[in-house]
């Protein structure tokens, strides 16, 4: 093996968990197997895909929490569970075979979530995965010929559909499935393109030491996530006017008199776009911090941040914020 494949192989056996939107992707354990049980039990989720038996055992989800424990250790084969961020339900699970053919990505999600986006997310996440840390050159999904669900899910994940193939292997080798395919170049190239949004963002501190946290409200995107106030810097702004402009919008207050010191940044690639995202600390201001946007705002020692779901932008900067208080 190459000195790339080796590194890649390390770095996607050491790989836990990977921040979504609204999900964690995150390595299965024995406490998953109830979840596991419950969700891939209805003939609605098995009946599309390869390997999910019917009926489904507590055996079948013991043997495929072993099994992909052992297929992440030998580097084969690497399983994900989907965890919602808010309240923490185990909703599906993804994977990606280090081999080759027709079937090197798969997952399912839970009936009672179909049809709001979090397929797209974790296959999204997952490809990131697959191609910037395990070293993947090329990922193929066969879909059966009836869902077409899922070819939309591939589609938006940035797949093309490639060729038709039969005899695939378990409940798909009686059909001709759709086999979609995506190369690390077209990934690549396809991240490089997105629109670069710049955010302004503070962790403002209290005389206690607290800091300032805001839940995004009901009808926004990542509703319920709790992130540091600020917000787009428009292209006549500098990051610390659009911040002085957005606090005051957000929380009445003004920072424009105050010390703003930039602490750190977060990079990160939603679907449609990479996020830049400078964080400052600020402890003095003028006025009353108010909710002045429908946001639900709370004070939380620095060690209490990481108790919150926050969007995976926000998540990076607490390890640092609590460095420096």
């Amino acid at each position: 093996m190459s000195e790339k494949g080796c590194m890649s192989a390390l770095q996607a056996v050491n790989i836990t968990v990977i921040e979504a939107p609204r999900l964690r992707l995150r390595r299965l354990t024995e406490d998953d197997i109830p979840a596991l049980l419950s969700g891939a039990s209805p003939w609605e989720v098995a009946r599309y895909t390869a390997h999910i038996a019917h009926p489904y055992s507590e055996a079948d989800a013991r043997e495929f929490l072993s099994g992909a424990l052992m297929d992440r250790n030998a580097n084969t084969r690497h399983v994900f569970a989907l965890e919602k961020r808010i309240g923490g339900d185990l909703i599906g699970c993804i994977e990606v075979n280090m081999g080759y053919g027709g079937d090197t990505f798969g997952y399912w999600v839970g009936v009672d979530h179909w049809g709001q986006g979090y397929a797209t997310e974790a296959a999204l996440a997952m490809c990131r995965f697959a191609f910037q840390n395990a070293g993947k050159d090329e990922l193929c999904a066969a879909v059966h010929p009836d869902n077409g669900a899922s070819s939309r899910v591939l589609e938006k994940a940035g797949f093309v559909y490639d060729r038709v193939e039969s005899n695939l292997s378990g409940r798909c080798a009686s059909v001709a499935a759709r086999v979609y395919r995506l190369t690390a170049k077209d990934w690549f190239a396809r991240e490089a393109a997105k629109p670069k949004l710049l955010v302004s963002a503070v962790a403002l501190v209290d005389a206690d030491g607290r800091v300032l946290m805001a839940r995004r409200p009901e009808g926004k995107p990542l509703a319920g996530l709790w992130e540091f106030p600020g917000g787009k810097v428009h292209d006549d702004e500098t990051p610390e006017a659009a911040l002085v402009r957005e606090v005051h919008e957000e929380l009445g207050i003004d920072i424009s008199q105050s010390c703003l010191a930039p602490l750190t940044f977060a990079s990160h690639a939603y679907e449609h776009f990479h996020l830049i995202m400078p964080l400052y600390v600020c402890r003095v201001w003028q006025g009353q911090v108010t909710a002045r946007e429908g946001q639900v705002l709370k004070w939380l020692a620095p060690n209490r941040l990481s108790t919150l779901p926050m969007p995976p932008a926000d998540i990076p900067l607490v390890a640092m914020l609590m460095d420096v208080l």
